[in-house]
């Protein structure tokens, strides 16, 4: 298990890596790996200063323990020894118990969404994202298709793409039907551009969906984690790693990721189309308003 990207390892897979990396710690380094491996769950959820202290070490090796075994820090060693230790409810959110009462669900699941959506800010490549607005731009300047694919939960995420642009004023189409997507995409031509939306990037019909789709000459901009089949078909990739196991049942923190990306790619769409959208914005939020206020006699 190495990077964020990774999916969630079992405990054992992790304590045994740590176990493994002993001999080539450093003497106070391996008092920090043996706390781990007394206490996965304490120290989990400890402050850096009290693991310190624990371990009779300085806060800077705490970290550099945490690098030392592969991970990006103590924020991303901690999350992931939170996501093994803490599988009570596997297949609702990888941060809570079935003893968790309701103040505790709220700290876990927020902090649990606040710690992918900062990993991602971190990490995200500024200069794939550029690509992807400047691409769909393109596509809408020159009258193009522009059309969102997903299915499942990726399907409730291209709905609200497709939401967010036609607020624009762009016609843009979410299609989250199999059957309807290779149709869709047979369609396509040089001047579109085909986004397509997956949380494991493994989905057959979304692979099939976009090698049609790039045949026809779109554009293609993949949004799913790195190194994905999906992924192989992209002209622009848009890699949205994340601690959550792609198989969950019901999946959290990629939802709201994938949100964020598309609320990005729509910011930045938005900006590049300058004085003229915000015309149409204005009178839009005009006539909504209207809907909104109730006469009075």
């Amino acid at each position: 298990m190495t990077g964020y990207g990774s999916h969630p390892a079992n405990l054992p897979s992790m304590l045994d890596r740590i176990r493994a990396s002993l001999p080539a710690l450093s003497p106070a380094e391996q008092r920090v790996a043996r706390l781990v491996l007394v206490d996965a769950r304490s120290f989990a959820g400890l402050p850096v200063a009290e693991l310190a202290e624990r371990a009779h070490v300085s806060k800077p090796t705490v970290v550099r323990f945490c690098r030392s075994v592969g991970y990006d820090g103590l924020a991303d060693f901690k999350l992931k020894l939170a996501g093994t230790v803490n599988e009570g409810v596997p297949f609702v959110h990888r941060a809570v118990d079935e003893d968790d009462k309701p103040g505790d669900l709220i700290v876990k699941v927020i902090d649990n969404a606040v710690s992918a959506l900062l990993k991602y800010r971190n990490d995200a490549a500024a200069h794939a994202v550029g690509r992807a607005i400047e691409a769909l731009t393109t596509t809408i300047q020159r009258g193009g298709r522009l059309e969102f694919y997903g299915v499942g939960n990726s399907g409730i995420v291209a709905q609200d793409a497709q939401h967010k642009f036609f607020r624009l004023g762009i016609n843009a189409v979410a299609y989250s039907d199999a059957h309807v997507q290779v149709m869709a995409a047979t369609m396509l031509g040089p001047d579109d551009c085909a986004v397509l939306i997956s949380n494991s990037g493994r989905s057959r019909d979304l692979i099939d969906t976009a090698e049609i789709a790039r045949k026809k000459g779109a554009t293609i901009i993949v949004m799913s984690t790195s190194g994905c089949p999906l992924s192989q078909h992209a002209q622009i990739m848009l890699a949205v790693d994340h601690p959550e196991d792609y198989d969950r049942y019901s999946p959290m923190v990629s939802r709201l990721l994938h949100l964020t990306v598309i609320d990005i790619l729509t910011t930045g769409v938005a900006l590049k189309l300058g004085p003229e959208l915000r015309t149409v914005l204005q009178e839009i939020k005009r006539n909504l308003r209207l809907k909104r206020d109730v006469p009075t006699s």
